[in-house]
């Protein structure tokens, strides 16, 4: 799972960063609205977490224009400004939980979790294709009765090649979506992950391969 921290508190943002990957997420993170929601409109994000003050554009203004403009992903609101009408305020602006700060690193994760599961009631708990099956809840690949767990950045690098089957993913593409704009991790990574996975299909009999386009990426192919 992917997701936008929005905080202008460096030192907040360092220490929710480092507990959401700890949790197995995928984050982004930036300090003031309008990389916010530059960083929304380029990039394909499970959840948005928005601090409220925030320099340049307001959490509630990032929000208004996410909606605006059509994004539907879900919103949780950071904010020391616990008021029943600002509460209010957030959520008619389209906001999908608020969490007063200070706060619990535990409800922060409960709440989270809770944000995502009611996505995920909008979407299938299993992608297939070809003989192979991704199971999200389970971060699990299966094929023919046989099944592996995989890692949080594996099965999102197999998800993302399962969901455009035989669409040629760039490198650039994969490093974005799965590891972040900002992240320091090398593009060795890449094709670590997908080695890894190309012996995964092969164990497990799947009728499909990941095919490398030399100079371009990568594209999941079924071989029948």
């Amino acid at each position: 799972m992917r997701l936008l921290f929005a905080e202008d508190d460096r030192d907040i943002a360092k220490a929710v960063q480092i507990l959401l990957e700890r949790s197995g997420y995928s984050v982004d993170t930036v300090f003031n609205g309008q990389d916010a929601i530059d960083y929304i409109e380029a990039g394909d994000y499970d959840g948005v977490i928005l601090d409220w003050m925030m320099p340049k554009l307001s959490g509630i203004k990032v929000l208004s224009q996410m909606r605006s403009k059509g994004f539907s992903t879900p919103v949780l609101m950071l904010t020391a400004r616990d008021s029943v009408d600002d509460r209010v305020q957030g959520l008619d602006t389209g906001a999908d939980d608020y969490l007063p700060k200070p706060f619990a690193a535990s409800e922060l994760l409960a709440r989270v979790r809770a944000m995502l599961r009611r996505k995920e009631d909008f979407k299938h708990n299993v992608i297939k294709f070809s003989n192979i099956e991704l199971d999200k809840a389970a971060m699990s690949l299966s094929c023919s009765g046989k099944s592996v767990r995989l890692s949080n950045k594996a099965f999102q690098l197999m998800e993302m090649l399962v969901e455009h089957p035989g669409a040629v993913l760039s490198i650039d593409q994969i490093m974005e979506r799965i590891w972040g704009w900002d992240s320091d991790s090398e593009i060795n990574v890449v094709w670590v992950n997908i080695s890894f996975l190309r012996k995964k299909l092969t164990e497990l009999g799947a009728r499909v391969k990941i095919k490398a386009v030399r100079g371009v990426g990568y594209s999941l192919e079924n071989t029948l």
